[in-house]
């Protein structure tokens, strides 16, 4: 079984030792590196291509703001998961947006980890149930109106489908499998479809993708 290959990065060396000791007792995962700064950390991203980055937001040189932005511009197969203290929902969103798929608090039960490794590494997302709650419930639905339907029933039958599994968290090649059509088909009705409803980033297609009820927010970190 190929394992998951996992870069840890945390500011603190006793944190980043348990870490690999728990990762690395998985039979699915082995940690490849570690990094006790944002510089450092995007220096070994950058040399080691890890399939999966567990990433602290306060880091010396370069946050883990910073560093999740220059992945997803220069190494965008890597799949970053932050691992932070820090809950508030506006960091949180702004993270999202940047392309990290999973928020693991470091209050929450040890599984999170494991779960949101693994659902990061199939392209999915994944939130710790306090954010979940806090994130989703309060930004996704408590704020503003819902969108116009009409906007979403303007899409084509095909860039539905593509819709409803982009918001369900599944990568382009697994969307390829699942419709039968090739990961640049994908993306083209991705594109097409996110400019019909103008929505720039995943974020937003979830938010759009609850409004109109084309997705259930309990999937989301199921």
């Amino acid at each position: 079984m190929k394992k998951i290959r996992v870069l840890v990065t945390d500011d603190h060396s006793i944190v980043r030792e348990g870490l690999k000791q728990f990762l690395n007792s998985q039979p699915d995962m082995e940690v490849i590196g570690e990094a006790g700064d944002g510089a450092e950390a995007l220096e070994k991203i950058k040399g080691l291509h890890p399939d999966v980055v567990l990433l602290d937001i306060t880091m010396p040189n370069i946050t883990g703001l910073e560093v999740a932005n220059l992945v997803r511009d220069t190494v965008p197969k890597t799949r970053i998961v932050i691992f932070s203290m820090h809950g508030k929902e506006s960091c949180v969103r702004e993270l999202l947006s940047s392309g990290v798929l999973g928020y693991v608090l470091k209050a929450s039960p040890s599984s999170d980890i494991l779960k949101a490794i693994r659902m990061a590494h199939r392209g999915e997302y994944f939130l710790s149930s306090k954010l979940k709650a806090e994130v989703i419930q309060k930004y996704v639905k408590g704020q503003g109106s819902a969108p116009s339907i009409s906007g979403y029933d303007l899409l084509t039958e095909r860039e539905q489908q593509v819709f409803r599994l982009v918001a369900q968290g599944h990568s382009t090649g697994k969307i390829a499998d699942l419709l039968f059509i090739s990961p640049k088909t994908v993306e083209k009705h991705r594109t097409s479809l996110m400019k019909k409803l103008d929505i720039h980033d995943r974020f937003e297609l979830l938010k759009y993708a609850i409004k109109v009820g084309v997705v259930d927010p309990e999937l989301w970190s199921d």
